[in-house]
Parts: C-alpha cells; structure tokens; sequence
C-alpha cells in the first residue's frame, strides 16, 4: 500500500484518505510504529477491527491517537473511540466511524444500535460536511443490511474484514456510496493474505501448524475513491481502484 500511495495522490490529490489497518502488523493488528508510518505516507485516518487488541501496546496508544479509530460497538469502556471529527486538505469536516458486524464474527453490541445512536448526533450537511462508515464484517448481507439503513444519511458504507475486493460499487438510491468489500492490500498469490502452505495445513490436517504468516509476493492495493457533492455531502461517484500485483489493474 505505502508503495503505490504516492502514485494514486498524485494521480486523484484526495482530500482526505482513509484506511484499515487491523491486519499491518504481519496479520495480527497494528503497532504505533506502524500508524506513525501511514500517517507519514498521508493517510489521515486508521481503522481497526477484530484483530484491533493483538499487539498490546495499541491499548494505550489508541488513548493518545486520535486518528485510531476501533469499532463503535465495543463496550464504552474498551479503550478509544469508534467514532471521530477529522479536519480534511480542503477545510471540509469529515466524520469516520467504524463499526464491527456479528454474523460469525464474536458476540459483541447491536452494529445497528451502534450506528442509529452515533448519527442521531452526527448529521451530515450540518455536524459534518462528509461521513465515512468502515463496516467490519464477515457476512455481505449485514454489511449491505447497514448500508441501506443509513443510505441518504452517510456519504459512504465501505465493507473491509473479507479481504477479497467486490464488484458492487455503487450509489444506492437516497446517496450513500457502497462497496460490500473494498479489498486487502497485499499480496493475492496467497490465502487471504498468508502463505498458502500453513494455511491449507490448517484446513486438511486440523492440528497445530506452523505460525500463519503473510505471503511476500508483489501486492496488489486495493481501494476505493468517493467524490461528494460539495453542497449535500453524499456520494456524486464511487470507484474501486486495484493497482499492482495479480489483481486486473482498475485506476
């Protein structure tokens, strides 16, 4: 991702750039040194997930970082904040929050509670000038099922967790852009980001295995572009970009 990041600024001068970075560190969640390295490279905002606790020093950095955002969902008393208000390059208020789904995923608080409660005092056009929501979730049809509910009330829903991009990019009827899956950055010659081997062992043999580690080919990086309506804050385009390795180039 941080490779080809440059190439895709100069090319589309984003103003604001987000991105989820639950699985940076080799996999298992992200380090500070990490962040302080996408936050170098211009991206303005991480997102976490179900893997948001495997490196232990995240619980106290995300308290000092508010450009770390976890899911929304979690217990209030789980460190951080699932939510955030965030200055964009051309003055524009930009709202991310994350939420994590429950379809065969861990038990954890109502994803559409959590996201009713937020934007009843978060308003777009008003508190802020554009909402991003990362749906983190194994099932496409909670991920779609929380995107219509909030269609013309966020300006984009963009699904990460599965790993593999979707081909439904769209904006649904009231003006929130949708992407069910925006795709990992990595390298796709691989089992959901890890060297095939030890990942096909777990499935065949069932027993203890060699540590799951990421595949080190060339990668591809996955992404999606939002264009807003200045005026409204809801999507007027969304696009999905694949630049690199294996994947069909889309730019």
């Amino acid at each position: 991702m941080l490779t080809n990041l440059p190439l895709l600024t100069e090319k589309y001068a984003p103003d604001f750039v987000m991105a989820n970075g639950e699985n940076a560190a080799h996999g298992f969640g992200i380090t500070a040194k990490i962040c302080a390295s996408f936050f170098e490279a211009g991206i303005d905002v991480i997102t976490l997930g179900n893997h948001a606790w495997d490196q232990r020093e995240i619980m106290t950095y995300i308290q000092e970082e508010s450009r770390l955002i976890r899911p929304l969902n979690y217990p209030e008393t789980t460190p951080g904040a699932g939510v955030g208000l965030f200055e964009a390059r051309n003055g524009a208020r930009v709202c991310v929050a994350q939420v994590m789904g429950r379809l065969f995923m861990e038990p954890l608080g109502d994803p559409f509670e959590a996201v009713e409660n937020c934007f009843s005092m978060i308003t777009l056009g008003e508190t802020a000038d554009c909402i991003a929501i990362d749906v983190h979730a194994e099932a496409t049809s909670e991920k779609m099922a929380i995107a219509h509910l909030l269609d013309g009330r966020v300006s984009l829903v963009a699904g990460t967790h599965s790993h593999i991009p979707t081909a439904d990019a769209q904006v649904l009827p009231g003006g929130t852009a949708y992407q069910t899956d925006v795709g990992m950055c990595g390298d796709y010659n691989s089992v959901i980001g890890m060297k095939k081997e030890a990942a096909i062992n777990k499935f065949t043999r069932k027993m203890p295995g060699a540590r799951l580690e990421p595949a080190e080919e060339e990668a591809t990086t996955c992404a999606v572009l939002l264009e807003t309506d200045d005026r409204t804050g809801l999507a007027k385009k969304i696009e999905p970009v694949r630049v690199g390795g294996r994947l069909r180039e889309t730019v």
